[in-house]
């Protein structure tokens, strides 16, 4: 089984743990700390039944309905946590990129670990979401010191696969997150524009506020290469062009500003953080920047 060290340094720790997430606006669950609610005081009502998924709580089985039904069924409460959070990572092929051993994705890891540490620590609910092609994993929300390991586990699991449409993910992702809350996205976003816009509304629509930390590699900000270059696709397999690099520069990088601009004007647009993370840049240190910045500005 995974441990948090296996993923996060002491030093790492040092740099994340006396941080808060705040989330800006108003989310459901119960006022036990910094984060604002509609709800007043405790409350342990049952609100529904729904079908257990790996990661639940065995304890809140009901062994009635089992007896019944021969399926086993989670008896679902009012939550009595500050925030309920849910990591979203992108295990598609282009989150394969890196060099030196250290992919997009190996990145993404170490941040969602990073994150989900910090909100457990704070007595939050965070859960996890793995996706490529459609939805591979869901995790639903909690906070238990145990539930951590859980997370981490499946973080030491996963490996990019296939290709992926945010947009058509999200909009299939919506019906399963239940109550709304903080939605925190890993992907480098790579796709439609416009139907990923589109299904980041659905997702405001629903009252989830939502970070996007927009992973990259630096050879994709500044496309580096010089000399006649191989260039493979990480999701289409066979699909290879042998092509020199300073001919498709230019054309590269303002492809690659239009790209960013529209998503930015997007994300503003529906009030979302679009956050970018350099492989580069240690992972703890710009969390922990991110992190305080968002924390000022309240």
């Amino acid at each position: 089984m995974a441990h948090v060290s296996d993923f996060l340094t002491p030093a790492d720790l040092q740099k994340i743990s006396n941080l808060q997430v705040v989330a800006r606006q108003v989310v459901e669950g119960f006022c036990s700390g910094m984060h604002r609610s509609p709800h007043k005081g405790f409350s342990v009502e049952f609100k529904q039944h729904r079908q257990y998924v790996a990661g639940d709580e065995i304890r809140h089985i009901d062994w009635r309905v089992f007896g019944r039904s021969d399926r086993f069924y989670i008896r679902e409460y009012e939550e009595e946590t500050n925030l309920r959070a849910t990591i979203l990572l992108d295990l598609s092929g282009s989150m394969n990129y890196g060099k030196n051993g250290l992919t997009k994705y190996h990145y993404a890891t170490r941040l969602a670990a990073s994150l989900a540490y910090l909100m457990i620590g704070q007595q939050d609910s965070v859960g996890l979401v793995t996706f490529d092609t459609k939805i591979r994993k869901y995790i639903p929300p909690r906070s238990r010191v145990s539930h951590l390991r859980v997370l981490i586990d499946e973080l030491q699991r996963g490996e990019p696969g296939g290709e992926t449409e945010l947009g058509d993910v999200f909009h299939d992702l919506v019906p399963k997150l239940h109550r709304r809350g903080l939605l925190v996205i890993l992907s480098d976003c790579f796709g439609n524009v416009p139907s990923l816009l589109k299904a980041l509304a659905h997702f405001r629509h629903a009252h989830h506020e939502i970070l996007i930390f927009q992973i990259w590699d630096r050879d994709e900000l500044e496309f580096p290469f010089k000399q006649w270059t191989q260039f493979e696709s990480l999701e289409t397999a066979g699909a290879k062009h042998l092509l020199d690099p300073v001919l498709l520069r230019e054309a590269y990088l303002a492809n690659l500003e239009n790209f960013r601009g529209d998503l930015l004007r997007g994300c503003r647009r529906h009030k979302i953080d679009l956050v970018p993370f350099v492989t580069d840049q240690p992972y703890a240190e710009a969390l922990a920047a991110y992190v305080s910045r968002r924390r000022t500005r309240g």
